[in-house]
């Protein structure tokens, strides 16, 4: 896998996770199962710590946040399987409403670089050039953190805080001091630690999750299958003052509405790249007669509501959170 490529955790990795338990005659305890299940889900999102966020949903999910009395509970090997596979269903279903996006760090970009002596040449004298501000063709050593830090993720490099063995690798090769380097001892340093890395990472992935959110429609659908929130929302945009717009059409009205609010029905910002495009394709043929009666919006929403949701589940929109 690419360093620079993501990869969408949207459940479907979890739905045949290996349920077994351990080979034990013991009984479980509440707590301890629950952490067997988030250990196997991790196993299978390549090992990624699970956000404490989507663990806590989950957990509301099953109606066990919270619930001391079930974690000291002892449950026999029945009653563990029965709670682990609803809790990591309960992972994937809420990974399905709200994806995570992720980068696999595993020193292959990093390696693609050093391969290529061009690549590494281009590489080496960009970053040197962006750290040399004061255009003296002199810069300290210990800039080479920095030129890490402008490599980035993008480019197969994890934060010192999410990977504390660069930080040695770094003073392994002396990478810390106030010397002043050239362009070409910049790039006779930066080769080896950056050979280190990749060897590092290769033992040893780094999973980082990206801040970028996906709408897929999977919120809106469970809006649409909801009637009661969905008449509030009806009931919403008829009260809504358009500000002596009054000759506005259902559909008018509808889009306005879901503009400002639409983020918090399933839709993406609108300010988002693109969404002003995914709303002009979603009304485009959408009823604009200014005289049709109110008592039909509702079914004008529901309709405008699962074009969104057609759409977005086959092209889901990405931005950065």
């Amino acid at each position: 896998m690419s360093d620079a490529a993501i990869t969408v955790l949207d459940g479907s990795h979890l739905r045949a996770v290996d349920l077994t338990l351990p080979d034990a005659d013991a009984s479980l305890t509440g707590a301890q199962v629950l952490d067997l299940a988030v250990s196997k889900a991790s196993s299978s999102l390549f090992g990624l710590s699970l956000p404490q966020s989507l663990k806590s949903s989950a957990l509301r999910r099953i109606g066990l946040q919270d619930d001391d009395v079930f974690r000291s509970a002892e449950l026999d090997r029945a009653q563990a399987l029965k709670v682990i596979g609803e809790y990591i269903t309960a992972i994937a279903d809420e990974l399905k409403d709200d994806p995570l996006v992720i980068s696999v760090l595993d020193g292959y970009t990093i390696r693609l670089f050093l391969e290529d002596e061009d690549d590494f040449a281009m590489l080496a004298e960009n970053l040197f050039t962006d750290l040399d501000v004061e255009d003296k063709g002199k810069i300290n050593k210990n800039e080479i953190r920095n030129a890490l830090v402008h490599m980035g993720v993008e480019m197969g490099v994890p934060p010192v805080s999410e990977f504390p063995p660069l930080s040695d690798i770094l003073t392994k090769h002396e990478a810390d001091g106030d010397e002043e380097l050239g362009q070409a001892q910049f790039a006779q340093l930066l080769q080896p630690v950056l050979q280190e890395l990749a060897e590092a990472l290769a033992k040893k992935h780094v999973v980082f999750i990206q801040s970028i959110k996906i709408v897929n429609g999977s919120k809106l659908r469970k809006l649409l299958a909801d009637e009661k929130q969905l008449n509030d929302v009806v009931e919403k945009i008829l009260q809504e003052d358009h500000h002596g717009k009054d000759g506005l059409g259902n559909a008018e009205k509808i889009r306005s509405f879901l503009v400002k609010n639409g983020q918090e029905l399933g839709l993406p910002p609108y300010e988002a790249e693109a969404v002003d495009l995914l709303y002009d394709a979603v009304f485009a043929d959408l009823d604009v007669d200014k005289s049709a009666p109110e008592d039909k919006c509702g079914n004008l929403v529901k309709e405008i509501l699962k074009e969104f949701a057609d759409q977005l589940e086959v092209s889901p929109v990405f931005y950065n959170a």
